[in-house]
């Protein structure tokens, strides 16, 4: 499940960010393969959780309609000057703030199916921009088990258990947290969040991770910090240079 959402988001941005006009409802879903296999109340409902979902990630879902003049359906798009950043060289404070907002990576499986809804949208008569493909591409490989898992509970705001190995420990100690984002620093995952055990933020290394990471509780169990608070926390935890 978590792969198929996975997917399923990262097609939505690839869908509402290569278009140059606002995308309706009917042809998003026509576009996404897990949109159309969904009957029509499902397929709302999917919809209005991943819009907000992007949002939460800071992929602002805007709302317009292609003809000003004329009371069209409402669409929907992602702006590219608003999702797009350069590449820069940032410093250890710099990466921790602007990789809590870094929700991109490599995922085997996108490349077929994100084809799949360009050519969908171009059969529709849909102007896109192909460029777009190239900024969207995955920066950032994520290969760590724990990866999809971490992502979608910090999303959803789900509480998490996994035991986790420390840098010199003999064995695994379990640990129960609050994740609040997913960042990356020098290639390697991290998830930032509340340490229930011991009642204070913490910072995990996702590749230290020791068998399943499990939700462990229920969406919006917790309330997140503001992102002041968050980014302060991950630029005082984030790993010094070697």
């Amino acid at each position: 499940m978590a792969d198929r959402k996975t997917e399923r988001l990262m097609n939505l941005i690839f869908t509402l960010l290569v278009t140059r006009q606002y995308l309706s409802k009917d042809q998003i879903r026509q576009a996404i393969a897990d949109y159309r296999e969904s009957n029509q109340v499902a397929f709302e409902r999917k919809f209005e959780r991943d819009k907000e979902e992007l949002r939460e990630l800071g992929i602002a879902v805007e709302t317009g309609t292609n003809d000003k003049y004329f009371d069209d359906e409402p669409g929907y798009r992602i702006r590219r000057d608003t999702a797009e950043l350069p590449d820069l060289d940032l410093t250890r404070e710099e990466a921790a703030v602007l990789g809590l907002a870094a929700q991109v990576w490599e995922h085997a499986g996108l490349a077929s199916s994100s084809t799949s809804a360009l050519v969908k949208l171009k059969a529709a008569g849909v102007d896109v921009d192909t460029d777009v493909l190239r900024m969207a591409e995955p920066k950032l490989s994520a290969h760590e088990p724990a990866f999809e898992v971490a992502l979608d509970a910090a999303a959803r705001s789900v509480p998490v258990r996994f035991a986790y190995r420390r840098p010199g420990a003999d064995e695994p100690t379990q640990r129960h947290v609050e994740p609040w984002r997913i960042l990356s620093w020098r290639g390697r995952w991290y998830l930032v969040g509340h340490d229930v055990d011991r009642d204070a933020p913490r910072m995990f290394r996702l590749s230290r991770v020791v068998g399943d990471l499990e939700l462990h509780g229920e969406p919006g169990a917790f309330r997140r910090p503001p992102e002041e608070v968050v980014s302060a926390a991950a630029t005082a935890l984030f790993p010094r240079p070697a």
